[in-house]
């Protein structure tokens, strides 16, 4: 059997079975769950919106979007059972707060233009983000990530295109969608998390593949991806020191407020307080369903068992 640092060297998969360092079982937990709790808090802020979209078109849309956030969730949630966890014990340690969730999901959506710009580029920066996990050294992680990104890459475009229907629109249309990326553009930027000197995992999550690129190298792609549809788009992304520069072959960029980040990071967020209620209220109310489930799944079982 080779061990975990063969498999590794040979940029093969680690499986459940494999045995891993428990270090590496740690920090794939923990990278996994934190993902996983984001798509389901993350159903908060669009969510809010499906009865308020402006045509039934738009409300079937945006819920088809909440449902494969759900989805996500559930997908990782499963990857994550397949290192000893359990799902109920990921969940307890998020709404009591000893684990995390993106940071970006703490911020109000204030505005129907909002739904679209948490398209273009929360989902866009999440494609950036995400794309390299398919080849992510843990294998339930990184077949997971397969579907996850075509999903994700479809709720860019749509937010996308519901961006560039409401620029062909009023003025106030205009001037929503120009207010909601002047308050996300920044935000989805400390999406990649803290710059590399100041990135306490990424060196070793380098080391095991199960990260392929570092937290500024992913932030400058996401820029260079943007800034061109910035400006089909006819938005102004809110930087004065983004320019592109010819010698690096790149766009420089204004740093972001890292003191917000880590304020965001440590539950002093717009929203920190009420997505965390709002999950411990739904999870709550969901008990007699999950009771439910189970009592049906026993009756079941001592019935295959009789027979």
């Amino acid at each position: 059997m080779n061990t975990f640092d063969e498999i590794v060297a040979a940029d093969r998969r680690v499986e459940p079975r494999d045995d891993m360092p428990d270090g590496y079982r740690r920090t794939m937990v923990r990278q996994i769950a934190q993902h996983a709790h984001s798509e389901i808090i993350g159903m908060q802020p669009e969510g809010d919106w499906i009865t308020r979209a402006p045509s039934l078109r738009r409300k079937a849309i945006l819920l088809a979007k909440v449902q494969d956030e759900a989805g996500h969730g559930l997908y990782l949630y499963s990857a994550a059972e397949t290192l000893g966890v359990e799902r109920t014990d990921l969940t307890e340690r998020l709404i009591s707060g000893r684990q995390k969730y993106s940071s970006i999901f703490n911020y109000p959506a204030l505005s129907y233009a909002d739904v679209g710009v948490i398209g273009w580029l929360v989902d866009g920066a999440a494609i950036c983000n995400q794309v390299p996990l398919c080849r992510s050294s843990y294998g339930p992680y990184a077949r997971a990530m397969i579907r996850i990104c075509k999903e994700e890459s479809f709720h860019q475009r749509q937010g996308y295109e519901l961006l560039m229907t409401m620029m062909r629109g009023t003025r106030a249309q205009q001037e929503a969608v120009q207010n909601a990326v002047d308050r996300w553009w920044w935000p989805s930027l400390m999406m990649f998390g803290p710059p590399d000197a100041d990135s306490p995992n990424t060196a070793q999550s380098m080391a095991w593949k199960i990260k392929r690129h570092t937290n500024d190298e992913l932030r400058q792609r996401f820029v260079d991806m943007t800034v061109p549809q910035a400006d089909r788009l006819g938005v102004r992304l809110p930087d004065p020191e983004l320019r592109w520069n010819a010698e690096r072959g790149h766009h420089d960029f204004g740093t972001p407020d890292w003191d917000e980040l880590r304020r965001v990071i440590s539950g002093g967020g717009h929203c920190n307080a009420e997505r965390i209620e709002r999950r411990r209220a739904a999870h709550e109310n969901g008990a007699w369903v999950r009771e439910a489930a189970e009592a049906y799944a026993a009756k079941h079982g001592r019935e295959r068992r009789a027979a």
